[in-house]
């Protein structure tokens, strides 16, 4: 077969250029991507979650230090992915290279489907409410307004991804400093308060707690939850500046800093605000300011709204690199695995997470989807481990920038697969929907994927609406480096 041609840019730009995504994320850029993504609205939210399970302050701390644990030894196994499979993708890939292509078919429309736009839509969801609130004071704000805030932020954040990559990564920069100076300041009163010895809400810290696994499995869902987004530089490593250097230095530095902010918060809402009122809270941070900051209790809302859009920013700009990836590799639709011919950003895979979060932020109890991808996380959690142990047992040869113990990768298989287990017992039916879910990829696969003779008509239609699709968007499958 003939080699591919590169794709000339002379007809747009006036230049001969190569069409390729560029390696623009630096070291800054990368520990901003993750600690931005990964302190969204968590941080603000989900300390209701992790409390309403543990039932008590001393259990709480402890399922978020052991969160905080997993997610910095978690990251560091797909640090040692990432290093020896440098591509973008992520877990999609990895499990490619491991397991095979009906595993990571399952991982890629697991993110397609739910894992991607889920969060997204939350994070929506969490910034129209705590921008609108402080604008009614009597009642909660309209439901429909929340959502159509949240929308129209989502989508300006999707525009300027579409544009470039460098442009985005500075928003995430100036959004990641403005939540880290809203959870120091909450540290700080919290400090306070303790110097004052206004300390009894810390008092008899493990009276009331639930130790049942169902509950600890929810609580460390919900912590989980707030720690998600460590994984996410992994789908940028074709944008990552050396990524054998930053990729792990971005990984430790962000996870270990957002592990000490988020005790020392937490230490901090549970100083000033007893465990019911923060289990009646709506927003944990904004009480937290209405009880310390008095008549300046506004600007809180603001920091957290600021914290919200730069995990919404950091989210798409990461995940959209999956359905790029699925494209090439013809999991998903060829469209999906061109590029702007100037602009060299993924414009029709930011389009169809854009189209998907929409969509996801019209139905009603989102909520419900958080969990489900809570246990499809989980699963993909662990293909992507069995893969590396798969690659480091068949495949040691592999140049490995960083090698991890083989008894950690093994120790967070089984506790993934334990996680599984206690969520199918505390709740079998969404478990059950989950995993119908993935185990409908495999007709899915046949029919769209492996099965290559498919109806001349059909086939024509596909191509003829791919190339309506490619002039609209100025868009053309990347050049491939030889």
């Amino acid at each position: 077969m003939a080699p591919k041609a590169k794709h000339d840019a002379t007809n747009v730009t006036g230049t001969t250029a190569e069409v390729k995504m560029k390696r623009n994320l630096t070291l800054l850029h990368g520990v901003a991507i993750i600690t931005g993504i990964i302190i969204g609205s968590g941080i603000f939210v989900t300390p209701v979650g992790v409390l309403q399970r543990s039932r008590s302050v001393g259990l709480s701390l402890i399922i978020w230090m052991i969160s905080g644990l997993i997610s910095i030894l978690s990251a560091l196994c797909f640090a040692e992915l990432g290093t020896t499979i440098t591509r973008s993708g992520g877990e999609y890939i990895y499990i490619m290279k491991g397991l095979g292509r009906i595993p990571a078919f399952m991982c890629l429309i697991l993110n397609l489907i739910i894992i991607a736009p889920t969060p997204v839509s939350v994070s929506a969801l969490a910034l129209g409410t705590y921008i609108l609130r402080p604008l009614y004071d009597t009642c909660d704000p309209p439901d429909m307004a929340i959502r159509l805030l949240g929308a129209t932020v989502f989508l300006l954040l999707t525009a300027v991804n579409c544009l470039n990559v460098k442009w985005a990564a500075k928003v995430q920069v100036v959004f990641t400093a403005c939540k880290l100076i809203a959870l120091f300041g909450i540290i700080i009163i919290g400090l306070v308060w303790i110097g004052k010895g206004r300390t009894h809400n810390l008092e008899q810290p493990f009276e009331g707690s639930d130790l049942s696994a169902g509950s600890l499995a929810m609580a460390f869902y919900s912590g989980y939850w707030a720690f998600g987004g460590w994984n996410y530089l992994n789908f940028l490593v074709d944008e990552l500046k050396d990524p054998e250097r930053n990729l792990p230095r971005a990984i430790i530095i962000s996870i270990s800093l957002v592990t000490v902010v988020y005790i020392m918060a937490n230490v901090a809402y549970m100083t000033v605000l007893s465990t019911d009122e923060i289990l009646q809270s709506p927003a944990v941070a904004v009480s937290f300011a209405e009880r310390t900051l008095g008549p300046v209790s506004w600007i809180m809302p603001l920091f957290v709204a600021s914290s919200i859009v730069g995990a919404m920013n950091g989210g798409t700009l990461a995940i959209s690199r999956v359905f790029f990836i699925g494209g090439e590799e013809g999991q998903l639709p060829e469209l999906l695995s061109m590029i702007h011919v100037t602009r060299y950003t993924p414009v029709p895979s930011l389009v169809i997470m854009a189209i998907l979060t929409v969509i996801m932020l019209t139905i009603g109890d989102i909520f419900y989807l958080l969990e489900l991808m809570g246990f499809g996380f989980s699963a993909i959690f662990a293909m992507t481990l069995a893969s590396l142990l798969y690659l480091r047992w068949k495949h040691p040869e592999m140049p490995r920038a960083i090698r991890m113990p083989i008894l950690l990768p093994i120790a967070l298989f089984l506790w993934s697969i334990a996680i599984m287990i206690l969520t199918v017992y505390q709740k079998p039916v969404d478990s059950g929907i989950c995993l119908a879910f993935m185990a409908s990829m495999i007709p899915l696969h046949w029919i769209f994927v492996s099965w290559q003779k498919k109806p001349a008509s059909f086939t024509n239609t596909t191509r003829e609406v791919t190339r309506f699709l490619q002039k609209f968007m100025m868009v053309v499958p990347q050049d491939k480096t030889d």
